[in-house]
């Protein structure tokens, strides 16, 4: 273990600014939802990207305790954006 207050190794530094990047990204994409909606195009082809292409029908089940169940991919989405747990799966 590293003692405290030290700064972190390369390593530890690729790990968190990758870390870093993704979240941004998440963010990002999150905040065009938040501003343009489910139905704009820019927002519809990165849940295509998500989803190998094709964007879920609804509903859609997830394995979170007491909200297991989402109308549709554009919900859940969105719940994951507002409970900021981006990388939450179906």
């Amino acid at each position: 273990a590293r003692q405290l207050g030290t700064p972190l190794s390369d390593q530890e530094y690729h790990q968190f600014f990758k870390f870093l990047r993704i979240t941004i990204q998440a963010s990002t994409a999150c905040h065009l939802r938040e501003l343009y909606g489910c139905k704009n195009s820019l927002v519809q082809r990165l849940d295509e990207y998500e989803n190998h292409g094709v964007i879920p029908p609804g509903p859609i089940c997830s394995e979170l305790p007491g909200n297991p169940f989402f109308r549709n991919f554009c919900t859940f989405s969105l719940y994951r954006c507002i409970t900021r747990k981006y990388f939450l799966k179906v």
